[in-house]
């Protein structure tokens, strides 16, 4: 695949060497085209000599293969990191004074852009302005991180990790669909296929407090959830996180929203749903039951002399939170809702048999069937899932493989069915 890198001139120029970096130990063929501005941070000798390629900043060098126009054209990915306020102003109304400027408007392929910069800056109204129009046009506007910037500042504005932002730059590709050749590189629509989307994914493991120091749980980690968020976040989508008891970093570009119980998790859902999205995908596992009673302090055990004596535990079933959702969608506001099924297969089926039973009994649109089990997906960075549709016999099966390729899968199943709509 051919990649332009376009560095603009911020602080945060360093790490595209990085970015450079994996992308060219991936087998990918680079070609850096910084600004001025970022040379005066990273000179050219770096970039050529990771790249293997030549450098210029300027549309009049090399001008007999006239290359403001060629290098747009032959490329199947221009990506730039990081992507400045000054860079994102330009390329929003179509500015053309430089080579990277010029690669933008003469790029028919998908356009990452990963910005960086001061969170007074990003939050500019300008700023915003710009961003909202650059993704309109489908171009992929990375959400910065938050953390330390320049000097003593923190806070959002800081360029994501360069595994980030490679991540998300062939995410692009593969939901762009054709690269310079014509060949499929994925089944998806194009770059931000999600955009002016808004979905909510739930994830993680709800927990019911039995007394101050125990509940009851599960041993979902919520890796799955975060990947589906994320990928969402990637495709141009807003997000929103519902989050139970999850250890791991936000996902850039998603909102969170924190819960605990399967009620609060209920609750959560029913509020955000509320307010009109076009799809849910809910990954998290639910606790079937809760303590039917509360203890306000810690359950002591018994220490007489042969009291082997143990509580008993009253249990409740807690509400059905996808088939709630399913039934309470109506004709004006109607989304898009995925569920999840962890299955380890019985006596009574197989892990599809199963499945197929509880899709016919939640209604949703498309069940993700999870292979469980004491070696298989909690905790695990790969997973083997089945995607169930109604009204089809077809099921495929993606996986072994990691967290985030099946979420891709997942949404590349989903943008299709709405932009059907």
């Amino acid at each position: 695949m051919r990649v332009v890198l376009g560095v603009s001139g911020g602080i945060a120029a360093y790490k595209a060497a990085l970015v450079l970096r994996l992308l060219t130990e991936a087998g990918h063929e680079v070609r850096v085209v910084p600004t001025q501005a970022a040379l005066r941070f990273v000179g050219a000798p770096t970039w050529e000599a990771l790249s293997g390629r030549p450098v210029a900043a300027d549309v009049w060098s090399d001008v007999p293969s006239v290359p403001h126009v060629r290098l747009g054209q032959e490329a199947d990915l221009v990506l730039v990191a990081p992507a400045t306020a000054d860079l994102l102003a330009r390329a929003a109304h179509g500015l053309a004074d430089d080579l990277l400027t010029n690669t933008l408007l003469t790029a028919r392929c998908p356009v990452v852009l990963a910005p960086a910069m001061h969170t007074e800056m990003w939050t500019h109204p300008a700023t915003r302005a710009n961003v909202a129009l650059l993704r309109e046009r489908g171009v992929v506007v990375v959400e910065p991180a938050s953390g330390r910037l320049t000097g003593a500042d923190t806070g959002p504005g800081r360029l994501p990790e360069p595994e980030e932002i490679v991540a998300a730059a062939l995410a692009a590709v593969q939901a762009g669909g054709q690269t310079r050749e014509g060949a499929t590189t994925g089944p998806g629509l194009r770059p931000g296929d999600l955009h002016g989307r808004h979905v909510v994914v739930s994830a993680g493991g709800t927990r019911e407090p039995l007394d101050p120091v125990r509940f009851l749980g599960n041993r979902s980690s919520g890796k799955q959830g975060y990947a589906v968020a994320a990928a969402a976040a990637r495709r141009g989508a807003r997000v929103t996180l519902v989050s139970a008891n999850v250890a791991l970093p936000v996902p850039q570009g998603c909102e969170v929203v924190q819960v605990e119980t399967a009620l609060q998790l209920q609750e959560a859902m029913r509020a955000t749903v509320a307010g009109g999205v076009d799809a849910v995908v809910m990954t998290s596992a639910v606790a079937d039951f809760r303590p039917a009673h509360y203890v306000e302090r810690k359950i002591k055990k018994t220490h007489g002399a042969g009291d082997e004596s143990a509580p008993t535990i009253e249990l409740v079933r807690n509400p059905d939170i996808l088939a709630d959702l399913v039934q309470g969608r109506g004709e004006a506001i109607s989304p898009y809702i995925v569920g999840f099924a962890a299955e380890t297969g019985d006596d009574s089926g197989d892990v599809i048999e199963l499945a197929r039973a509880k899709l016919a009994r939640k209604g949703c649109d498309l069940l993700v069937a999870n292979e469980v089990g004491a070696d298989k997906t909690f905790g695990q960075d790969e997973s083997t899932v089945h995607l169930l549709r109604p009204g089809t016999d077809e099921v495929p099966t993606v996986g072994p493989t990691g967290k985030d390729s099946i979420a891709e899968a997942i949404w590349d199943t989903v943008a299709p069915e709405l932009a059907s709509r």
